[in-house]
């Protein structure tokens, strides 16, 4: 899949910030296709990660229920310079990633 995350990263006072925009259909499988009546299948991301210096700050288990492109914020205690790279599995294996450098 291209480029399918938006990321940002800011430190204040030791706490970093971090958003994120991920471009995704999130098709729950309960919605039918409008002309044909046929169920369209699911597709959804299943795992979030976010690592620091590759150590596991944040992972998230997710289902149908998330919105299509969802968006997620998060803290963490860190600062400027930190490396930071978010990542994501579907349903259907396919996958992306994105690393940041934290401001």
């Amino acid at each position: 899949m291209a480029k399918s995350i938006k990321l940002r990263a800011k430190a204040k006072k030791g706490i970093v910030t971090v958003k994120a925009l991920m471009s995704h259909p999130m098709e729950t499988g309960l919605r039918k296709n409008k002309k044909t009546g046929k169920l369209i299948p699911a597709h959804h991301i299943q795992e979030v990660t976010a690592k620091v210096n590759d150590k596991l700050v944040l992972e998230g288990l997710w289902g149908g229920a998330i919105s299509k492109n969802p968006y997620l914020s998060f803290k963490y205690k860190g600062s400027k310079g930190d490396s930071l790279t978010l990542s994501w599995v579907d349903n259907k294996g396919q996958s992306d990633s994105a690393t940041t450098t934290v401001k």
